[in-house]
């Protein structure tokens, strides 16, 4: 019998299409030749690597499940999770950048838009012409999105915008913004151009997370918004929470591809470290501990693939995505600090991934909802009780 692929102890990738499969491979390949090599560097500067921009779009990973009648490539949902993950064995940032321009940007304007909207942005996004952020956390709690104090007044054809938000992946990179704001008629969305007298953006430094991505903080000071950048088919917390779904699905599948990396170096490296006479890799808590690492991979592989194929299906449910996102982040969190652990030492430099990806997904644990929270919402699903 042939040897297991210690990644796919299940063999979930013949599970696949002909034509998942293809992504999968492309995105490996891209990560691998043009990802891996720059990225360690990335992190230690704190610099997003933007020329790999153009690349990304030209593979069709921009707004990948959309209509290719606005230049996007129509994969389906399975494909746009092998997307995430391939993405994320290089670095939660590179996933990220796409997560927000494909699920928070593209999509609600897809979703949400007029056709004047879509055929105005989407194909420009798609080849990474423009770039998009998305402004829904505000300073005061990003939890609770219900708690908003970011508002827009009509006034005459224009809207009067004033508030601001925090934690935005890309604000510094973006030509437009998709803001979220109150309104006498609810909450609704608007696109916010670059350049927009009274909107600003300030990166925020002193990361020790997502080194590697442009996280920011949105201001609005009397921005004038024309009702023509208004998104006119969503009214109320509706728009931003189907925006966020979209994403939580692609950060279900992401940090499996981190733990990928992360058990990955830990085989390598316990195989070449000799103590006491012998490899690491031959000590029985070094095989404990990596059998778990691949025990809980194979669980979230199968997780992901089943919300994938509810997805397509038309049949997934946000409570789903709450469980997968949940599992899937806390099975890759604790795999990168075991891993981090086998190294020693050497565990705690930029040489090696695993400490990257364990202060990575620090971030993405929290972003997207916490872990709380996405336990409550499972808590709701089962007693029908909203302890929020």
């Amino acid at each position: 019998m042939a040897a297991l692929n210690p990644y796919d102890l299940y063999d979930v990738r013949s599970l696949l299409s002909e034509e998942e499969r293809a992504v999968q491979d492309t995105v490996a390949r891209f990560t691998n030749e043009r990802v891996l090599p720059i990225i360690g560097d990335a992190f230690d500067q704190g610099r997003f690597p933007k020329e790999l921009v153009p690349e990304i779009a030209e593979l069709g990973l921009l707004g990948s499940s959309l209509p290719e009648k606005y230049g996007c490539a129509g994969l389906n949902a399975v494909s746009y999770g092998l997307i995430c993950q391939e993405l994320e064995r290089g670095d939660s940032g590179i996933r990220s950048f796409v997560s927000v321009q494909s699920s928070l940007c593209m999509y609600p304007i897809y979703a949400y838009g007029s056709e004047e909207q879509r055929e105005r942005w989407l194909p420009g996004m798609a080849r990474g012409e423009i770039i998009g952020c998305f402004g829904l956390t505000e300073p005061h709690g990003g939890s609770d999105p219900a708690n908003m104090k970011t508002h827009a007044r009509k006034d005459g054809g224009d809207w009067i915008l004033n508030g601001s938000k925090m934690w935005i992946t890309n604000g510094n990179l973006a030509d437009i913004a998709i803001v979220w704001a109150q309104t006498d008629e609810g909450i609704q969305g608007f696109v916010v151009e670059k350049g927009m007298p009274g909107f600003a953006a300030q990166e925020i430094k002193h990361k020790m997370s997502l080194r590697a991505s442009v996280t920011s903080a949105l201001y609005f000071d009397n921005v004038r918004v024309p009702d023509a950048n208004r998104l006119p088919n969503v009214k109320g917390l509706k728009g931003p929470l189907g925006c966020l779904t979209q994403a939580r699905y692609g950060i279900t599948w992401g940090p499996i591809g981190a733990a990928i990396a992360c058990l990955d170096e830990a085989l390598n490296y316990t195989k070449e470290r000799i103590l006491f006479d012998r490899p690491v890799a031959a000590t029985q808590s070094a095989q404990i501990k990596m059998a778990e690492m691949a025990r809980r991979i194979t669980l979230a592989q199968l997780l992901v693939l089943q919300l994938g194929r509810l997805k397509d299906a038309g049949n997934m449910q946000p409570s789903q995505v709450s469980l997968a996102k949940w599992n899937n982040c806390r099975i890759a969190i604790d795999i990168a600090r075991e891993c981090r652990d086998l190294l020693g030492g050497a565990g705690i430099t930029t040489e090696h991934a695993a400490i990257r990806h364990a202060l990575n997904l620090e971030s993405v644990i929290t972003y997207e909802g916490t872990e709380t929270v996405h336990q409550l919402v499972i808590g709701r699903e089962l007693t029908g009780i909203n302890a929020f």
